[in-house]
């Protein structure tokens, strides 16, 4: 029997999706599994295996926004009967048999390269030759037989003609893509929030020297100050849990555990994956997550999961060389850091004055959630730990 494929919710308060490209056409065999579609939701661009296995006998909605439990297609067995409830994207007459040519026959246009054979390539590879207006049909592959990935469609770019340009006056004119619409709505909310910043600076003279010593002990895990940062922040949460909170529906949400988020800035935007439970985990694990986090938001291979129930966020600019800055608040989070480069600096030190490396820590409160003197001694405590992070192992 025939099984429809509808579009699954792939987290809380998903309503919808936008199909951006089948990765198989009608006719073609699929295995339980297997990436069928790329879908783009509110948050990531991922692919979604398919449910059944057998042939892909009808695609009801070739792309566009799509709503959650609505019927994109239907995979039975070759020369199967064919129908689509009502809610699927169109309604052909019940019980037609479709055979396996004319299945083929309202196949619609798929990439194909001149010999006629479907193009192999990785979602971030049609992904960037959609945005730089390259064909992907004419680009050569060099991955696993003949996949065509990311490198390749940076290559094919660089050896193209330089174009002219649009003409003296004229607009580029950018449609949004969903992640963007979020992010554009997301930060209107942020900004509706009455918030107030806090700032200190720390000294980061034992931080540096434990990552230097972290790197010696775990050279392929390579630990950052970024690593350090998220577990001390995470043991400063657990003992100031107010700023470990949400603020939504006029209450407050305090949290039991730190799931940190770090701001990672993507091709896509700026996307926050998060590290759960991260007071329960030692900088090295720390370290062996945000690593993979970052490769696969910077690939877009995030999964829904890898993005929900952030409590806290770090958004880094030190590696940027910004010396100081203001995050904006990632609703429904109450507090968010900002951090900037530790830079040498001149203090006073037994009345001589001394080099020593800084930090600067700047802390954006939602102060419908917290009050000025509970946002100023979590900082404090972070501050400690910072500067003696072996306090907070």
């Amino acid at each position: 029997m025939a099984t429809e494929i509808k579009l699954p919710r792939l987290g809380q308060g998903m309503e919808s999706g936008t199909i951006v490209k089948w990765l198989k056409s009608e006719g073609d065999a699929v295995e339980k599994g297997e990436p069928l579609y790329e879908l783009d939701t509110d948050k990531v661009t991922q692919e979604v295996e398919s449910d059944a296995s057998g042939v892909l006998l009808k695609i009801a909605v070739q792309e566009g926004e799509v709503d959650v439990g609505r019927t994109i297609a239907v995979i039975g067995k070759q020369g199967e009967k064919v129908s689509i409830s009502e809610n699927g994207a169109q309604a052909p007459e019940p019980s037609t048999t479709v055979s396996s040519e004319h299945v083929r026959g309202l196949t619609p246009a798929v990439s194909r390269r001149d010999d006629g054979g479907r193009i192999k390539a990785s979602p971030l590879a049609r992904r960037i030759a959609r945005e730089r207006g390259l064909d992907i049909a004419r680009i050569q592959g060099t991955g696993p037989d003949g996949r065509i990935v990311a490198e390749d469609v940076e290559r094919a770019q660089a050896h193209a003609p330089v174009a002219t340009g649009p003409p003296v006056g004229e607009v580029e004119v950018r449609q949004l893509t969903s992640i963007r619409k979020t992010i554009a709505r997301r930060l209107t909310q942020a900004w509706e929030a009455p918030v107030f910043q806090l700032v200190v600076s720390a000294d980061t003279t034992e931080a540096l020297a434990l990552v230097a010593r972290l790197r010696e002990l775990h050279p392929d895990e390579r630990p950052t100050v970024t690593d350090v940062l998220t577990r001390v922040t995470a043991s400063a949460l657990m003992r100031h849990r107010d700023v470990n909170a949400h603020y939504a529906d006029d209450e407050i949400q305090i949290h039991p555990s730190a799931n940190v988020g770090i701001a990672v800035a993507a091709p896509q935007g700026l996307i926050v994956p998060v590290i759960r439970g991260a007071e329960r985990l030692s900088i090295v694990e720390i370290a062996r997550q945000r690593a993979d986090l970052v490769q696969r938001t910077r690939d877009n291979k995030l999964k829904q999961d890898d993005l929900e129930g952030g409590t806290f966020t770090i958004s880094n600019l030190g590696m940027f060389g910004i010396e100081q800055f203001v995050a904006v608040l990632n609703p429904p989070q109450v507090a968010i850091l900002a951090v900037g480069a530790s830079e040498e600096r001149v203090v006073v030190e037994n009345g001589a004055f001394v080099a020593r490396p800084l930090m600067t820590l700047t802390l954006t409160c939602d102060h419908r959630a917290i009050d000025g003197a509970v946002g100023a001694d979590f900082l404090r405590t972070l501050k400690q730990l910072v500067e003696s992070p072996a306090l907070a192992l």
